[in-house]
């Protein structure tokens, strides 16, 4: 993709909407809706890494209550002709075609590789990546498992959504506090997952979510890693403008 004159790509991660409460979430879906409003103007193209929700779970009828702001921003810019890419993170891997279907934007569930203006991206939500963190990669095992998927969706909608919630947001089973610590750069482990990656392959750019810490990390001669926070605590999001890549924080 040539990005055209004037025109940007942006980035996003981690908005973990829902959580720890509706209510209490319900500030941060308006200041990311305002967000989504500021670059519409200047935006190619936009790219959600993940964990926009605390928890989704989409039966074949029902999706989940709330989030109408979100949805409905999503759905404009979305009609109105820029694309939007999103890929699914460990919060919300249990969705469907919802997205795809009622919102036009296609959804990835591993990373994917993309070329704009010949720089060459390696772009995922994250989890599950690199060395360690054998505990989760075995759960999401389980959790993208086509039975489990099978068992859950019996579950009454007030019960299964009510149960998920309790273990995001309480237990942090999923993914918790660990997830926001620096490991320093030698150690953090998908910094050394795209140094692996550049063996058998050339990237300008790695971009990732899920450690909830804004982050630029040099990983090659000619190479970067940058995860893009969250808008929990920063606020930070990633911009392309066709020759280098930043991280700016919103308001």
């Amino acid at each position: 993709m040539q990005i055209p004159q004037g025109k940007k790509i942006y980035f996003s991660s981690d908005n973990h909407l829902g959580a720890p409460s509706r209510k209490e979430s319900l500030p941060r879906e308006k200041k990311f809706v305002r967000w989504l409003d500021s670059i519409k103007h200047d935006a190619a193209a936009i790219f959600l890494l993940g964990d926009l929700f605390d928890f989704w779970f989409e039966y074949r009828t029902v999706v989940p209550k709330g989030f109408v702001r979100i949805l409905g921003k999503l759905a404009e810019i979305s009609d109105s002709g820029i694309p939007i890419h999103f890929f699914v993170g460990n919060h919300d891997l249990w969705m469907r075609d919802y997205f795809e279907k009622e919102l036009n934007i296609p959804t990835y569930r591993d990373c994917k590789e993309f070329t704009f203006n010949d720089k060459v991206f390696f772009i995922g939500h994250g989890d599950g990546k690199g060395p360690g963190d054998k505990g989760y990669k075995r759960m999401k095992k389980v959790f993208t498992n086509p039975f489990f998927n099978w068992g859950f969706r019996w579950f009454h909608p007030e019960l299964g959504m009510r149960f998920a919630q309790y273990l995001s947001v309480k237990n942090k089973i999923i993914s918790g506090d660990n997830d926001k610590k620096f490991l320093g750069e030698e150690n953090e482990w998908l910094a050394k997952y795209a140094k692996r990656k550049l063996e058998t392959k050339h990237y300008d750019y790695f971009v990732f979510g899920h450690r909830h810490l804004p982050m630029e990390i040099k990983v090659g001669a000619n190479s970067t890693y940058f995860n893009l926070g969250d808008w929990i605590t920063h606020y930070t999001y990633g911009v392309f403008d066709g020759i280098q890549f930043e991280l700016k924080t919103f308001e």
